[in-house]
């Protein structure tokens, strides 16, 4: 997957059908037909929605684990809980009914592209989740990030 920009809101209907945002559309228009994986975040309180050939990409390195480690088992069984999803033809996906409910996903959702998928967030547990962080962003990028000024 190219990487994806710009943090969308969206309204989950009662059938748990949102409109997939028309500018994260045109930045995986070569994706789409395909369909995405959708499932839990093991980190946070969201969703992880993947195009299928990034989700390949996960599952390569998963398929390197040994299903006899016991150590291994967990993570192989984790991730293969993704549900496959498509676009329907009013450009809506469906969120599972069971991941709705593990992330508390009513009706106002947060897509917020992420490292090689998008995450979905009910708003409010993203909204708790920012004003937790503890985090001081200038400190942090000078210190991952670099001054690029002298390379």
């Amino acid at each position: 997957m190219a990487t994806i920009t710009g943090k969308e809101y969206c309204t989950v209907d009662q059938t748990g059908r949102f409109k997939f945002p028309v500018g994260l559309k045109k930045q995986l228009i070569g994706n789409l037909e395909e369909g995405f994986v959708i499932r839990e975040s093991i980190f946070d309180h969201c969703l992880e929605l993947y195009t299928l050939s990034e989700w390949e990409k996960v599952l390569e390195k998963v398929k390197k684990l040994n299903p006899n480690n016991i150590k291994h088992r967990p993570l192989i069984r984790k991730f293969s809980e993704g549900n496959k999803v498509f676009l329907d033809n009013n450009d809506r996906l469906m969120i599972p009914g069971d991941l709705k409910k593990a992330k508390n996903i009513d009706k106002d959702i947060v897509l917020n592209p992420f490292s090689g998928w998008i995450e979905i967030w009910s708003v409010e547990k993203y909204v708790e989740h920012e004003k937790n962080l503890d985090i001081n962003f200038p400190e942090l990028a000078n210190e991952l990030l670099g001054n690029n000024d002298n390379e």
